[in-house]
């Protein structure tokens, strides 16, 4: 029987800080997943829009586009471990903002959008500076493919439980308890960040260049790295165009399936229970294993499953469906991450990380506002039709793109 260490998937537990940042981070989004699921459905239920969710998502996501390259540069920059403890804090007190104004009763729509807003301001100086810890926290760099599909088998995890249990609680309890979770939850990763020892000890890269020198430089790198531009377009067109199908979840939830907050907390659960099988799959794979055609594989797979959704109406054959949406979507981050974070420069990959994060988290609200008004006026179930035809469409444009470059 192999040991844990020799068995590939499992590579990134040899190192106690791993174990502690994956603990502390899993505890974390399980409450950040409650929260999101509350939060779309007190503004559809407040609104009964399709625009309006895509607006949500534009409001919490949007930031990350403008700002994640400055997160990138503090990354780079400054330390990430005090970045992180920092912007875990903040979060907190997001959350229990958001708890308050559903206590007292005295919240509308802006209120709720503002502070999204700032979420998505913390999230883009959070995600660099917690991507690029990564490498602090492993045994070997070697582990960083296992590292980062754990990462995302944990966040699918959060994504299977947490919209289920927030579905329970909306009815039963109503929003706010899912904002007072999710502000608790936040301490877990606080704790597991004071036991780690080598993100601690690691020094900050330091630079006294120009913030926009520094920005420039990353972009330069990346137009001369045929192989992580070529990535960074791929995920860009996917978040505008393919992505933002979770837009028109609570639509399908209500108005499809005739369903209610419950619905909806099944469907995103069914949705990552695939991305936890998709993501164990990926942790699994050999070193040498060809990411950029399983990533191809994994985009065919989400393109004709959002295809098959949009046509189905019996609830059960559905959430079999979305099974596979989940399976074929979760590879969208997961492979380019470790593509990207595998092959680009240290000195470079703060910057490179947040341009990834700009390309998937600014582009996915952008295409949530596109799909919410389009969805308005042919219907969420041809919208989604269109969008998994697209996806079909974004893998033979990649093809011909790593033809082209011999990748």
């Amino acid at each position: 029987m192999k040991k844990i260490s020799e068995i590939n998937t499992f590579r990134a537990f040899r190192s106690n800080d791993y174990k502690l940042y994956l603990t502390g981070r899993a505890v974390s989004q399980f409450g950040t997943s409650m929260q999101q699921t509350a939060v779309v459905w007190v503004i559809y239920t407040l609104t009964h829009s399709n625009f309006m969710l895509g607006v949500a998502v534009f409001a919490e996501q949007f930031p990350a586009f403008l700002l994640s390259v400055f997160g990138g540069i503090a990354a780079d920059r400054y330390s990430r471990y005090k970045i992180v403890n920092i912007t875990q804090i903040a979060s907190m007190v997001q959350a229990i903002l958001l708890a308050l104004l559903i206590l007292t009763n005295h919240y509308v729509v802006w209120e709720i959008l503002a502070l999204s807003v700032i979420l998505g301001i913390i999230n883009a100086f959070d995600v660099p500076a917690r991507q690029a810890m990564m490498h602090d926290v492993l045994y070997d760099e070697a582990d960083l493919p296992s590292a980062l599909s754990l990462s995302s088998s944990t966040a699918s995890l959060s994504r299977l439980v947490g919209p289920a249990l927030s579905g329970i609680i909306l009815e039963a309890f109503g929003a706010d308890v899912c904002f007072l979770v999710n502000a608790i939850s936040f301490g877990g990763i606080i704790v597991s960040l004071a036991f780690m020892k080598q993100p601690k000890a690691a020094k900050p890269l330091g630079s006294k260049k120009n913030v926009w020198k520094e920005l420039a430089e990353g972009i330069i790198y990346i137009r001369r790295t045929p192989n992580i531009f070529i990535m960074i377009l791929f995920v860009a067109i996917a978040g505008l165009f393919v992505l933002p199908y979770t837009t028109l979840i609570p639509v399908f939830a209500k108005i499809v399936f005739k369903g209610n907050a419950k619905t909806f907390g099944y469907i995103s659960s069914f949705i990552a229970a695939g991305s936890i099988v998709g993501t164990i799959v990926i942790a699994s794979l050999k070193k040498d294993a060809p990411l950029r055609k399983i990533l191809l594989g994994f985009s065919i797979i989400l393109g004709i499953s959002l295809i098959a959704f949009s046509q189905i109406r019996n609830f059960p054959l559905a959430m079999i469906i979305a099974v596979f949406i989940g399976f074929g979507s979760v590879a969208q981050f997961t492979t380019s991450n470790i593509i990207v974070q595998s092959e680009s420069d240290p000195r470079m990959r703060g910057r490179v990380i947040s341009i990834l994060i700009m390309a998937m988290v600014g582009m996915t609200p952008v295409g949530s506002v596109i799909v919410g008004w389009i969805s308005q006026i042919i219907g969420a179930p041809n919208t989604l039709l269109f969008e998994g035809i697209l996806s079909l469409g974004v893998v033979f444009l990649f093809y011909y793109l790593m033809k082209k470059t011999s990748l």
